[in-house]
């Protein structure tokens, strides 16, 4: 048996599927290790604001996520795939070229620290959103089941990547023209996405009509996103897990970032702490997601899988709310980042291959974007009226995520049985 067969049998795919898995797998690590080298400023800058601005944070970008994506929606409406994906790659890239600009030109960071933290937030979903409406269109059902684990090993292949590089270069460099790096990682990710793009259209499946152009502007408004998802069930049901899964999420991290300022007093220390977490989170998912999620797949199928997570997150919440420990908070989050990067992202993202080809790119840049962070927005409102009004405690929230984690449950099962009954319909 060859090398690249063996390779092939130990990541789940056929020898014929490795040039664009490889391909994929590059794109999402440079583009990751780009985010990467990104985040620990951001959530320093977060607190560097103060905690209690976090949520005008959220909603900030929410704010911004609503005024993109109509333009999101125009450019999928007008321009061919080829054209269009890596236009927005291209303007984050100048964006980050900007912030440092803007960094050496100003003294004062304080508001600059605020934007920044609001524009990461918008990267961070837009460029992953991307890859992955791409990753749906690219594979079929069957594939993503067992190629989407690995892929997603890149995201936090990256993510171990990106803040060892920056801890290298951040003496010679300085932290501003870490910026320049993260630029040149997100070009390179760019690069990876042209390739993709290239071998679908030379060799992807032959799942289209005869003569039918794959890569063809995909028509319609710039808003049919919000038609889409209205009028779909299906697509619905998908918006109200991730809204949940952002609730869940956002709980945590508020409690987090309040004991975090708590415990560590400079901001180094912080930096110090959230790279720490990004780090074992980073190596448990990459672990998971290259061996084991293909298997967990193939073993359980998508509707346990895509249930698992919400039901670790009721158990952990429960823990928490009867141990409220900072050391309980820590490991909860640590296995909702986990679980979410390795399990619930790559399921999830596998419920769009049974959705129209437009509906890949727009829904799914709707719920992965607009609703994502207008789910940050509501929960933060949420728990800040919880903690002022209420006076719950970090035991109160957490008892009140327990119901929402619950709740998170119900709605994964009842995903993953339309998606079975969909995927039967479509069959047959």
């Amino acid at each position: 048996m060859t090398v690249r067969a063996r390779f092939a049998g130990a990541v789940n795919a056929e020898p014929s599927e490795l040039p664009v898995l490889l391909a994929a797998f590059a794109t999402v690590f440079a583009m990751f290790s780009s985010y990467s080298i990104l985040r620990p400023i951001r959530e320093t800058m977060g607190l560097t604001s103060g905690v209690e601005t976090l949520p005008a944070l959220f909603w900030g970008t929410f704010v911004a996520m609503l005024a993109v994506q109509p333009v999101y929606g125009w450019l999928t409406s007008r321009f061919r795939r080829t054209t269009f994906l890596p236009w927005v790659y291209l303007f984050f890239i100048l964006n980050i070229l900007g912030f440092h600009a803007w960094f050496n030109a100003q003294a004062d960071h304080t508001w600059i620290a605020r934007v920044y933290f609001v524009w990461v937030s918008v990267f961070n979903l837009f460029v992953v959103a991307v890859f992955w409406s791409l990753m749906a269109d690219v594979f079929t059902r069957e594939q993503a089941g067992r190629l989407f684990g690995f892929i997603a090993a890149g995201l936090s292949l990256g993510g171990l990547f990106g803040p060892f590089l920056g801890k290298q270069l951040v003496q010679p460099l300085g932290t501003i023209n870490l910026l320049l790096v993260s630029a040149a990682l997100l070009a390179a990710g760019l690069g990876g996405m042209l390739l993709v793009l290239r071998w679908h259209r030379l060799h992807g499946p032959d799942d289209v009509a005869a003569g039918e152009d794959r890569d063809a502007r995909l028509g319609g408004s710039s808003f049919a996103a919000f038609r889409q998802v209205v009028q779909s069930p299906y697509l619905a049901l998908i918006a109200l897990f991730v809204l949940l899964l952002t609730w869940v999420s956002t709980f945590l991290y508020l409690e987090q970032q309040a004991l975090v300022a708590q415990v560590f007093t400079d901001r180094d220390s912080r930096t110090g702490f959230f790279s720490t977490i990004d780090f074992w989170v980073q190596t448990a998912s990459l672990v998971v997601q290259m061996f084991l999620f293909g298997r967990i797949f193939r073993w359980l199928g998508l509707r346990p899988l895509i249930v698992l997570v919400p039901l670790l997150m009721t158990l952990g919440y429960a823990m928490l709310a009867l141990n409220p420990t900072f050391a309980v908070l820590v490991g909860v989050m640590v296995v909702r980042r986990v679980g979410e990067y390795s399990i619930a992202r790559p399921a999830r993202d596998t419920h769009y291959t049974v959705v129209t080809r437009e509906e890949k790119y727009k829904a799914k840049g709707l719920i992965d974007t607009f609703v994502y962070r207008g789910g940050d927005a509501t929960s933060a409102s949420l728990h800040a009226l919880l903690k002022s009004t209420f006076g719950l405690g970090l035991s109160g929230i957490a008892w009140v995520g327990v119901g929402i984690a619950a709740a998170w449950a119900a709605v994964a099962y009842s995903l993953g049985t339309l998606h079975v009954s969909r995927r039967r319909r479509s069959a047959s």
